[in-house]
């Protein structure tokens, strides 16, 4: 009988894969260990010493192979200028916004700029009064130099910005005089880290502010330095060294703290989370200067933000794991006596902004947002009018009552919008970024798949317009699944080179996150994560029994706890896919929260130190479920020396792995030397990156 179109194609591609010259080889150097009465070899132990200098030499050539591979496709070219020609055009984005004292700053992007700059806005209604105060760029020629957070002070006259290099995420805190843009001398190393963050809140004077602190060298062990994060008080103008502890000592090693402060300052709040795994708990700091607890982790209380009535507005997933609006007075604020006024529901509350005479409410209901307006009682006013399937980035109240919005959509920019609740219209500001290109072609379709339990997974499926379900298209499905985090529709400029080629580009709506609320994100985590590889693996037989495509011409993206993601569905069903490309991803589950930010994600993923979830991490790890002789699909790992959240030696060993396995398709490792995460990376680099993968899929998925 004659092969089909698809069974040809994988064949020549299966062909010429055998061809690829041998990688560099990997020693192996057995390691056993034992849990829970359970003898596990690890023979790629060596690959987590970066201090090895053979470690070093094994990432080199592992790089200069991919490279090798990588930039002998023949489409790499023409991808990457498509890419730089996209994002050397569109208009500045502004985002992460703040008012104080009647002015507004915003961080600004402006490609093909490395890094977004902070500046101020004199005025809404005119983008290009903008005045600069930190540009990274001209601090940083070299690109690799980020802004990691901002605060301006009440005032407005100062604002305390952390910068920090090379992707590390790890910021030195630096205060600029914002009328001219001129650093004061205070200088506060350490402030912001991958692991637990930093951030500030300013006291109401604008003369002081607190700062969350990371432990200095000599005052706790080496292997601590990461953790034990407190909150500092800070005089401007003084010496650092001056400064004193405020908050914090009796807090978990693997606390992470976030400072808040009303926008005139009266009002500093601090959250304390118990790790990843979703536990806060909530201080408030008295008019005297001490700190009060108002919520522990087990009340279940997420944010608090005051109210320009007097009161605290607490969000609650205490018996209602969808959230609702609590009310209490910031003067004798006790949980055990506020007050319900916005009661669950339906959508889960994602943030939410009190306002003069009005709260908002940012919800989601299983991938798009909901805007919702109520009055300071509770009184239902409304939804705010959006986009179709789109997302609600930040809400901003204005002290009038208005609220200010930034939506994006799959195939729409990011754009700020004014909401008037007098009249209940949304008008648009002239703060929005245009495409440079088209997405007329394209449309957005939701649809559901059903996962082995009969969980009902929402999708995201953007297509050409008029896609026949022939079975023919090539397809690259997404999805991440962890921590409460959702994925939400974003702007899909980066992925108009694969639209361009007939793919169709899919969002899964998994467990794990947070489209559903808290009972969604426990439903994948913990000793419940294989639900999220189910979830994942349902939503690709859908695409292939629906018609949209074959495992031959599907592949799958994913990074962090999403490039976990990867490495569970590879392992467990690797004929399903034909191209996987992984970011930053964790592989070694068994060895995971040795590192400092893997310490953090115990209260999500589990410990090996206890038995069920020992043996709940050991049956889905996908460094220990590689199985030699096994055909796994073509592989590119992603990351960089400087990732502080995963620890790269997951993507060597994994790397080193499935190379061994014998599997005929290309296992790629990629290490860039100045990223990390992926946060702060530079546009140079990012783009560079994106031609790869680009690349990688169109050489492997076939085309019709």
């Amino acid at each position: 009988p004659s092969m089909s179109r698809s069974s040809l194609a994988f064949a020549f591609i299966a062909a010429a894969a055998q061809s690829l010259p041998s990688p560099p080889p990997t020693p192996k150097h057995p390691v056993i260990d034992t849990y829970h009465g359970v003898a596990v070899t690890d023979n790629y132990r060596w690959l987590e010493d970066w201090s090895n200098p053979a470690v070093r030499a094994w990432s080199e050539a592992q790089n200069t192979y991919a490279r090798g591979y990588l930039d002998q496709l023949p489409e790499r070219p023409a991808v990457l200028a498509r890419l730089r020609a996209l994002y050397s055009q569109p208009s500045p984005r502004f985002y992460g916004l703040a008012f104080r004292h009647g002015v507004l700053f915003a961080i600004k992007r402006e490609p093909p700029k490395d890094q977004p700059i902070l500046v101020t806005l004199p005025s809404l209604s005119d983008p290009t009064s903008a005045r600069v105060l930190v540009d990274p760029n001209i601090l940083d020629p070299s690109g690799h130099t980020a802004i990691d957070f901002y605060v301006p002070s009440p005032d407005g006259r100062f604002v305390a910005v952390s910068l920090s290099h090379g992707g590390s995420e790890n910021g030195d805190l630096h205060v600029y005089d914002a009328a001219s843009a001129s650093p004061l001398p205070d200088v506060i190393p350490h402030v912001n880290g991958g692991t637990a963050g930093g951030s500030v809140a300013w006291t109401s004077d604008s003369a002081a502010f607190y700062y969350t602190r990371y432990p200095a060298p000599g005052e706790r062990a080496a292997a601590d330095l990461d953790f034990y994060q407190q909150v500092w008080f800070h005089t401007l103008r003084s010496n650092p060294s001056s400064d004193h502890y405020s908050l914090g000592r009796g807090f978990p090693r693997i606390a992470e703290i976030a400072l808040d402060e009303s926008p005139d300052g009266r009002t500093i709040l601090a959250r304390m989370a118990n790790g990843d795994g979703g536990e806060f708990a909530h201080y408030l700091l008295t008019p005297g200067g001490e700190w009060t607890q108002i919520a522990t982790l087990a009340d279940e209380v997420v944010s608090i933000h005051p109210g320009p009535d007097g009161s605290l507005y607490l969000l609650s997933r205490h018996q209602a794991p969808m959230g609702a609006i609590l009310k209490t007075p910031i003067g004798r604020p006790s949980l055990a006596s506020a007050r319900t006024v916005v009661p669950e529901s339906s959508v889960a509350i994602q943030d939410f902004a009190p306002s003069a005479g009005h709260l908002y409410i940012s919800g989601i209901a299983g991938g798009p947002s909901l805007l919702r307006v109520f009055s300071l009682d509770g009184r239902a006013e409304g939804e705010v009018p959006l986009r179709p399937v789109s997302d609600v980035i930040q809400i901003l109240a204005y002290s009038n009552g208005r609220l200010l919005f930034e939506q994006s959509g799959f195939l729409d920019p990011p754009a700020w919008f004014s909401f008037d609740p007098s009249t209940h219209r949304a008008t648009p500001t002239v703060l929005r970024e245009s495409s440079p290109t088209s997405f007329a072609d394209l449309e957005v379709l939701r649809d559901t798949a059903v996962s082995s339990d009969g969980t009902k997974i929402p999708l995201n499926i953007i297509r050409p317009t008029g896609t026949k379900l022939d079975g023919s298209h090539r397809v690259l499905l997404y999805a991440y699944g962890g921590y409460g985090i959702s994925s939400t529709p974003g702007f899909l400029l980066r992925e108009r080179p694969l639209f361009d080629r007939g793919f169709i580009y899919v969002v899964a709506n998994i467990r794990g996150g947070g489209e559903f609320g808290e009972a969604w994100h426990r439903a994948g985590m913990l000793t419940r994560k294989q639900n999220v590889f189910d979830d994942f693996a349902a939503s690709a037989r859908y695409l292939i029994d629906h018609g949209y495509t074959t495992p031959a011409r599907l592949a799958i993206e994913g990074g962090s706890n999403g490039g976990l993601l990867m490495g569970g569905d590879l392992t467990q069903h690797p004929g399903l896919f034909r191209a996987v490309v992984s970011h930053v991803g964790i592989y070694d589950m068994l060895r995971v929260e040795l590192s400092p930010n893997g310490a953090f994600n115990v209260t999500e993923f589990g410990t090996v130190k206890e038995a069920d979830q020992f043996h709940a991490l050991f049956a889905y790890s996908p460094y220990h479920h590689v199985r030699d002789g096994a055909q796994y699909p073509a592989i590119l790992f992603l990351t960089g020396v400087n990732d502080p959240r995963v620890d790269p030696a997951n993507s060597r060993k994994m790397t080193a792995r499935l190379q061994a396995s014998g599997t005929g398709l290309p296992v790629l490792l990629r290490t860039s030397s100045t990223s990390g995460h992926g946060i702060g990376s530079s546009l140079s680099d990012v783009l560079e990156q994106e031609a790869d993968v680009d690349a990688f899929l169109l050489a492997q998925i076939p085309a019709p």
